[in-house]
């Protein structure tokens, strides 16, 4: 790795060797090649073809992105996923369920701002997940002090996904260390080394000035769509091509029918009598310059001039009748009928939608938003949020990535440490869809209502730790957040101790003691008693 340029993060433990017949999965669009290959040879392995597919499929995605439909539904998507606030940033690290102490905690979450600061995701995250939805994939160049690694990334740098390409390398031995069974099939895929290569005028075609930069130095998040035959990474503008393509050639076909065929022509028949075929056309030139007046507008003059010698397709038509017709006549050519009709074009427009993933709804901008109960909620809205919930997945392991290298050069974590807790660490983002608001406030009225109706068999059938875990879906944090809270709220003053208040109004009236000595084991009816002077409704009234 010493030829590489930028750097590398080693793991401590090595992992012991296995054997499998199946290679290697990678859903990362990465090119294989053999160990020792020149540039030039890694062209000629995988072919010139695929590396120009790659290219062209990238382009072209930015090309129908730039269509007004394409433009409106992409809008659509990303305000849904990047949402931005004055107060808070469109994303933050939640670490609730990792093990792990407050100290790494705090250092994780400094850090994490750290990143977000270098990407400028305050006012940049919009144009950044736009690059990421449209090319399919996102490359940023991680930029350290090699002299004093231990202070992190300095820069993030972001690289045109058209100048860069990750590749696998196989290290093969000389003597043939594979475990092979009695069918011949190989086990052992040797070793691979993973870097990128970067092109300054971009991979296509023939250019071998590439450099190789270490695959610790670049963080890449590709769609995780993959066309498994040409070992291709798409976009998810890859199944809008088709449909995009339909709704240009249905719209330009549409203004050309329009054009040609809405303004009325008139036909005149002129009687030849019976003149020769050459004085025939002679005289009805004569008589079509004569009546024929073509004034045009000469907008770099500013004049206006007579045009009589270009005859276009929308004018009218002169034709000759002979002797023993009717005469010279003029009728009327009428113009394109229906032609208010767009059922056609907007076939096409909701096959795009679809092709995205936009619920249909969206397409009638003139539609009102109605906010009602979440059963009303169309089908096509909630397979969309879960769909971009998908989206920000797949998209936080950008910074997943960066968060692992700044925690590893910075010593705050060992590279065994960081395959131990990477799966803990999750990204929460600003959710601005009325949607989600709307089904939270419902589930939380609808476990309430359940408490109310589970609270007479409480003690006998259910515990109070059942009912805040099964019922109300309290995690073991937010439990013993919520118990820290309610006992500083009682230290405070700001809420009343029930039981304290039932001692006391038990003491005011002299009659709450229970039955069988004042022990309430011996079951006595305190729990009634405190029932009757305390509803389940009146917690939310200021009385206790």
């Amino acid at each position: 790795m010493a030829e590489l340029f930028g750097f590398s993060i080693k793991e401590r433990t090595k992992k012991g060797k296995v054997y499998s017949p199946a290679p290697p999965d990678s859903d990362d669009g990465t090119s294989a090649v053999a160990a020792g290959a020149y540039f030039g040879q890694y062209l000629d392995l995988d072919g010139v073809g695929r590396h120009n597919n790659d290219f062209e499929f990238i382009r072209k995605y930015r090309e129908i992105a730039l269509h007004p439909e394409t433009d409106t539904a992409i809008d659509d998507i990303i305000n849904e996923s990047i949402s931005s606030d004055l107060d808070y940033a469109p994303v933050d690290v939640e670490l609730s369920n990792l093990q792990a102490s407050d100290k790494i905690k705090k250092k994780i979450r400094e850090e994490f701002k750290h990143i977000i600061r270098l990407l400028d995701f305050d006012k940049r995250a919009h144009q950044i997940f736009r690059r990421w939805y449209i090319d399919g994939r996102i490359f940023y160049h991680k930029l350290i002090d090699f002299d004093k690694p231990e202070e992190g990334i300095k820069e993030l740098r972001y690289i045109d996904a058209l100048k860069i390409k990750k590749v696998r390398e196989v290290k093969k031995d000389k003597k043939d260390s594979g475990v092979s069974i009695d069918t011949g099939m190989k086990l052992d895929y040797g070793e691979t080394v993973d870097y990128y290569l970067y092109f300054p005028r971009g991979y296509k075609g023939s250019d071998t000035n590439a450099i190789k930069i270490a695959d610790d130095a670049i963080s890449y998040v590709p769609s995780g769509i993959q066309d498994h035959n040409r070992n291709m990474v798409l976009s998810f503008l890859h199944k809008a091509i088709k449909s995009v393509n339909q709704l240009r050639m249905i719209e330009d076909s549409l203004v050309i029918y329009r054009i040609s065929r809405a303004p009325e022509r008139r036909i005149f028949y002129i009687d030849v009598g019976n003149l020769p075929k050459m004085k025939a056309e002679q005289y009805l030139r004569e008589v079509m310059g004569r009546y024929r007046n073509k004034l045009v507008y000469d907008s770099s003059t500013g004049e206006i001039r007579d045009d009589r010698k270009h005859m276009s397709m929308l004018e009218d038509f002169w034709l000759p009748r002979r002797e023993g017709g009717r005469g010279t006549e003029i009728t009327t050519l009428p113009g394109g009928q229906n032609l208010g009709e767009l059922e056609d074009v907007k076939y096409f427009q909701k096959k795009l939608y679809k092709s995205l993933n936009i619920p249909l709804s969206r397409l009638e901008q003139e539609s009102s938003f109605t906010i009602g109960r979440t059963n009303e909620i169309t089908r096509d809205e909630l397979k969309f949020a879960k769909f971009v919930a998908r989206l920000r997945k797949r998209f936080s392991e950008l910074f997943l990535d960066m968060l692992k290298t700044q925690l590893i050069l910075k010593g705050i974590l060992t590279p065994d440490d960081w395959e131990e807790l990477k799966e803990d660490i999750q990204f929460d983002y600003i959710f601005d869809n009325h949607f989600t608001e709307l089904k939270e406030t419902e589930m939380l009225t609808e476990r309430l209502n359940a408490v109310n109706m589970v609270e007479p068999f409480l003690g006998k059938y259910f515990s109070v730790d059942y009912v805040r875990r099964q019922i109300l879906k309290q995690t073991e944090d937010e439990i013993e957040e919520i118990d820290q809270q309610v006992e500083k709220e009682k230290e405070m003053g700001i809420i009343q101790d029930p039981m304290a208040a039932m001692d006391a109004m038990g003491m005011e009236g002299g009659e709450m003691a229970p039955e069988g000595g004042g022990d309430p084991s011996a079951g006595g009816d305190l729990d009634s008693a405190f029932s009757s002077m305390i509803s389940p409704g009146d917690y939310g009234k200021g009385d206790i």
